[in-house]
């Protein structure tokens, strides 16, 4: 993976406009990151990246189901892909789904103790993977950026 800690900044003379810039450098960060998690996450949680994302999901807000609809669209993934990620969390123990009362076709899907468990356990080894990841695939100015969004992420360059 490339190192984007020294990527060039928009410029005046850049075919790129500053907001687009920044939006290819923040893909490039967050793919990297992305790279880093799958492995802890398949580690810890014995779950598909895909399938780590709708635990998060759910995580935001733990008490409260979201419809399938509902996570398709936040994840922007097609409802037949959902639909066998939630079949294979549920049947690892992890979500519950249930029809929506007074619409038959609305399915929510919830997490299950054991799901809040096991990210509860994994949360201090996965949040410690992306600050590392992001230290060394962003540069100064993209830190401090991160850091004006997550203030407890460090900022400072991993050593070589």
């Amino acid at each position: 993976m490339a190192d984007h800690s020294d990527c060039p900044s928009a410029s005046g003379d850049s075919l790129l406009p500053v907001e687009l810039h920044a939006w290819m450098l923040m893909l490039a960060a967050t793919g990297a990151v992305e790279q880093e998690l799958r492995g802890v996450v398949k580690d810890r949680l014995d779950v598909s990246h895909d399938e780590f994302l709708v635990l998060c999901l759910l995580a935001a807000d733990p008490g409260e189901a979201l419809r399938m609809t509902r996570i398709a669209e936040l994840l922007g993934r097609p409802k037949t892909r959902l639909t066998y990620q939630i079949a294979c969390l549920q049947h690892a123990g992890l979500v519950t789904r249930r029809s929506v009362c007074g619409d038959k076709r609305g399915v929510e899907v919830a997490l299950t103790e054991k799901a809040r468990s096991l990210l509860k356990e994994a949360s201090a080894a996965l949040a410690e993977t992306v600050k590392e990841a992001l230290t060394r695939f962003m540069g100064p100015s993209q830190r401090e950026a991160m850091c004006a969004l997550m203030p407890d992420f460090i900022g400072e360059p991993a050593p070589e």
